[in-house]
């Protein structure tokens, strides 16, 4: 089944919410042309079914992103195995998570206002530019706007925030992002 609008993406993902767990396992099946795996709660179905629509709809994850993941998984494993138990019985301290980190596309333009003027940082592939000015890291954008340390992506609102919401995730959010949300914060 190809859809291809966001509104035909949405009202999948929003038809969701209406079926139960035999129902949706059967449309995980339909979706990914194979039985979910055992014992799965009906968040995460709903979860798993909206991603693959939205892939099937307007493609996959980048390979870079996917090298990236890959990445980060096996670090994890890594850090699990080499976890060891300290000589007084205690557990050895928690492993280091590597920062994250928010992959930006080239092209993307970051928009925020300062001292009631609004800045446009344009992403390109060495960096970020500016007012003309190419920059290799979105911290010292942030700085030469501000004239203060800044942590560029928190000055640009791409981290969390403590309610483990993004602040311009609203501002930025497409239809096809509202449409999945609630399956994603029911989770």
């Amino acid at each position: 089944m190809k859809l291809a609008t966001i509104e035909e993406v949405e009202r999948e993902i929003v038809a969701l919410d209406a079926l139960g767990i035999k129902a949706l396992q059967v449309r995980w099946l339909e979706v990914y042309g194979k039985e979910p795996p055992s014992r799965i709660r009906g968040g995460l179905l709903r979860l798993g079914i909206s991603y693959g629509l939205q892939e099937k709809a307007f493609g996959g994850l980048k390979p870079q992103t996917i090298r990236y993941l890959r990445k980060l998984a096996a670090e994890l494993r890594a850090e699990r195995a080499s976890k060891q138990v300290g000589s007084d019985g205690t557990d050895a301290p928690a492993p280091h998570w590597p920062a994250e980190r928010t992959l930006l596309s080239p092209g993307t333009q970051l928009l925020r206002e300062w001292n009631g003027s609004t800045e446009v940082v344009d992403v390109v592939t060495d960096g970020y530019t500016w007012r003309g000015v190419t920059y290799r890291t979105l911290s010292a954008v942030a700085v030469a706007i501000t004239g203060t340390k800044w942590s560029g992506p928190k000055f640009f609102g791409l981290t969390a925030t403590a309610n483990g919401r993004s602040p311009a995730k609203d501002q930025t959010s497409s239809g096809l992002q509202r449409a999945a949300r609630p399956a994603l914060e029911s989770f």
